[in-house]
């Protein structure tokens, strides 16, 4: 963490120098303008700098015993609590060589003894300058990028709040809950995190996209707003004229959520998957499904995971039309889909984490109380 006095304070000069002498010349000199600590050696400069009150700039000598001046800039210039504490070298050396390894190092000034008390002062005052506008300009940045993230969290929660309720809209039209949006989402997540290596996938399953997914699972149904209730709450069987309105949801799911992108200034990921999804949930694997007839790869991945999370809690909810299925029931019937209804890559990954959808399930069960 980067160092940064208090502005209602004087700011703290350490000077660091091996004869006490030299020392009591830069207190005398500095004293009635700032803060002055001491130090006589390089090791107790670094103790000293450590510790309260923070230190704006140091003074330091070059020649010194054990740790001499250029190593302890070396070493203050590591760590991360000390880079920016600017170093001015007081030193007897006045060989252009050794003025550049001092810059080297990391100082901002070099200035040869003896010393000038005006411009040691006026250097003094000006790197202070210097130092006190960075703080400013980085402690300002750094509210700025806090301000960013906690906004974009902001719209985060927000968009996601949205979604769920516009979701939840849906799926109460038809006597479901909005625990159904929870487990569908899951088990869409689920299943996209089992496949993220695996070959066909792997490119499209990167971890940004499965979040995406997950967001926009809960619009799935979306389109069954538009469905009117006589059809859509139908305890008994559909007819075929029926059928035909009910499957016209996933067209009406797209058109909204394409009707929400073309009122945005550029396109939104999360928005484009939620399209698919709406639309394509009720391809199968054959192209038996609806509404376009689509088969294999050309039904986008997004709405194959969909199918598979879709279909399963559609089997093991209670429906006004028909009893839950058991979790057992429920899986073979999606083993018997495999390659017929449902991507079979897609059918193995479940059938291998089908215990997971069984606990998802059971988390988000229809009758219990919101997750917090």
């Amino acid at each position: 963490m980067t160092q940064a006095s208090d502005p209602g304070q004087r700011s703290t000069i350490l000077a660091v120098d091996d004869a006490a002498e030299n020392l009591q010349l830069l207190t005398t000199l500095l004293k009635d303008r700032y803060r002055v600590r001491a130090a006589i050696s390089g090791e107790r400069a670094l103790k000293i700098v450590a510790t309260p009150p923070m230190t704006d700039l140091i003074l330091l000598d070059v020649d010194m015993p054990g740790i001499d001046g250029y190593e302890v800039c070396r070493r203050l210039k590591r760590d991360d609590g000390t880079r920016d504490i600017p170093v001015i070298f007081l030193t007897s050396r006045s060989d252009v060589k050794d003025e550049q390894t001092g810059f080297d190092v990391g100082a901002v000034d070099y200035i040869a003894k003896p010393i000038s008390p005006p411009i040691l002062l006026a250097r003094v005052n000006t790197h202070l300058t210097n130092k006190a506008a960075k703080d400013f300009l980085r402690d300002k940045n750094v509210y700025l990028e806090q301000e960013v993230v906690r906004r974009m969290r902001e719209v985060s929660m927000i968009q996601d709040v949205t979604i769920t309720a516009m979701g939840s809209l849906a799926e109460t039209r038809d006597n479901e809950t909005g625990n159904h949006i929870r487990r569908t989402q899951n088990y869409v997540r689920a299943l996209a995190l089992k496949l993220k290596d695996h070959p066909r996938f792997r490119e499209a399953l990167d971890a940004g996209t499965i979040e995406l997914l997950y967001k926009s699972a809960p619009l799935h149904d979306i389109g069954k707003i538009g469905i009117p209730d006589h059809i859509l709450l139908k305890p008994g069987k559909l007819t075929d004229e029926e059928f035909a309105v009910m499957k016209t949801h996933t067209t009406l799911g797209r058109d909204a959520i394409a009707a929400a992108e073309r009122n945005l200034d550029a396109p939104v990921s999360f928005l484009r998957l939620a399209r698919e999804i709406a639309y394509g949930h009720q391809e199968k694997w054959d192209g038996s499904g609806y509404p376009q007839g689509l088969s294999a790869d050309d039904i986008p991945l997004s709405a194959r995971l969909m199918a598979v999370a879709d279909v399963y809690d559609a089997l093991i909810s209670k429906r006004v039309y028909k009893p839950a299925f058991s979790h057992e029931q429920a899986v073979e019937i999606i083993r018997q889909g495999r390659a017929r209804h449902f991507d079979p890559d897609i059918v193995e990954a479940f059938l291998e984490i089908a215990a997971e959808f069984a606990t998802i399930a059971r988390r988000y069960a229809d009758g219990e109380g919101e997750p917090g």
